[in-house]
């Protein structure tokens, strides 16, 4: 038997201008296994869908009354799928090039990460170094076809990403 979903109001964080992703993730880290994750928010968090479905979840959302949403995120498989960077298998060559976003306001250092990639040849790395997760480049980097891999150092104010390269759409051999 599965436990009871653990529920998660943001509603009060977003109508005080607050940014609730880091509690959304603390709550994830505390599910038990095969326990969903009832998520209540003011608007339809689709960037969130993506990043909770790298993490192992499927999810179902639904709108409530005056345009807020209630979102059931439910393990997908009794094991969560691997997140993008662990697909690869291998050693990636040493970072082409490397940048330092931390003291930039969002959305410049996704902005300039994806400027940078643009420039580079199919294969290299660029080497990032960010204050928070990338939540929202992450999808963007894989629709671009590209590798990468992330962490947060172990008191979380820095997180190092690598992006490998990969080929043009619509150009790959």
């Amino acid at each position: 038997m599965n436990p009871q979903p653990l529920e998660l109001d943001v509603r009060p964080v977003l109508r005080a201008g607050g940014e609730p992703f880091g509690e959304i993730m603390a709550a994830v880290e505390r599910l038990q296994p095969r326990q969903a994750l009832r998520l209540f928010a003011t608007f339809r968090p689709t960037p969130l869908f993506s990043v909770m479905q790298t993490r192992g979840f499927r999810y179902e959302a639904r709108p409530l009354a005056d345009g807020e949403w209630e979102v059931l995120f439910e393990p997908a498989e009794a094991e969560p799928a691997p997140a993008p960077a662990a697909a690869f298998a291998g050693d990636w060559p040493a970072p082409a090039h490397t940048a330092d976003f931390r003291d930039l306001p969002p959305p410049e250092p996704m902005a300039r990460t994806l400027e940078l990639i643009e420039a580079m040849r199919p294969g290299e790395v660029l080497s990032v170094v960010l204050c928070r997760e990338p939540v929202f480049l992450l999808p963007h980097l894989k629709a671009r076809g590209h590798d990468w891999r992330g962490a947060l150092d172990a008191d979380g104010q820095r997180y190092d990403l690598s992006v490998r390269v990969g080929e043009p759409l619509g150009e790959a051999s």
